[in-house]
């Protein structure tokens, strides 16, 4: 498998750890160091982001990603892609996002691990 599509299938892991709303495998594909802006301009290191996105605040159901394009430049790798969020309102509904996003992944051995992330802004 060519570098871009590892980095793809991460980021697909990524967005599926989201969905299940499953920490350890999300932890697992975060950096140590690991930062992200979200669409509304709210940061967050590793430790708030899993927090944030498994323990209620945010439920998510399903992230897909549209087009998904990787620059692969030595260790480091840009993955640039449309999303389509579903996560559910604080009324109980389901309510669908849809943004680009960007990622920064870093290549330790054979795994990627995502240092950085920005989605946004929200497309109408």
């Amino acid at each position: 498998m060519d570098e871009e599509s590892q980095v793809i299938r991460a980021a697909e892991a990524r967005a599926a750890a989201l969905a299940d709303g499953h920490a350890d495998r999300l932890l697992a594909l975060l950096h140590e160091d690991f930062r992200w802006t979200s669409h509304v301009g709210e940061t967050y290191d590793r430790t708030e982001y899993v927090r944030r996105n498994t323990q209620g605040d945010t439920v998510w159901r399903s992230q897909g990603l549209t087009s998904p394009e990787v620059v692969v430049v030595g260790e480091t790798a840009v993955l640039v892609a449309e999303v389509t969020d579903v996560v559910v309102s604080r009324t109980g509904e389901p309510e669908t996002f849809r943004m680009p996003m960007t990622q920064v992944w870093v290549r330790a051995g054979d795994e990627w691990t995502c240092l950085a992330g920005h989605a946004g802004p929200r497309l109408r």
